[in-house]
């Protein structure tokens, strides 16, 4: 083990890493999520607890997913995470819809979210061979 008295100052000490950190789409799912936290509208108490559920469920089941061991239950989380994902767009087309929420923010919320689903439709397949 590395004694942190004995490294001077200027010299970075290596941080650890978990597996989920390592994934592209964690790190666009908790920025969407940082989003969805400004983005959620006052007065619509239904459509703000289910985004905000959808978007963390995003973050927690991706994180998961990358815990896991089996291939299986890593595909599971997966594919849970893809599915809250999607609930997140149709939330966010209820909010364009309804002039609840700025069109542009909506729109780069989307675009992450393509994003999201694209990484995670990707992990399902590699872990389907």
């Amino acid at each position: 083990m590395l004694n942190a008295a004995a490294v001077p100052a200027s010299v970075p000490v290596p941080v650890p890493v978990l597996d989920s950190e390592r994934l592209d789409c964690y790190r666009v799912a908790l920025e969407f999520q940082v989003l969805v936290s400004g983005l959620l509208p006052k007065g619509q108490a239904t459509l703000r607890d289910q985004l905000e559920r959808a978007s963390v469920s995003v973050v927690l089941n991706t994180a998961e997913g990358a815990g896991r061991r089996s291939r299986r239950d890593k595909r599971r989380f997966y594919s849970m995470a893809r599915g809250s994902a999607m609930e997140c767009a149709a939330v966010l087309d209820l909010l364009a819809a309804r002039q609840l929420a700025a069109a542009d923010q909506c729109q780069h919320g989307r675009a992450l979210l393509v994003r999201i689903v694209q990484m995670l439709t990707r992990l399902e397949q590699r872990m389907s061979r």
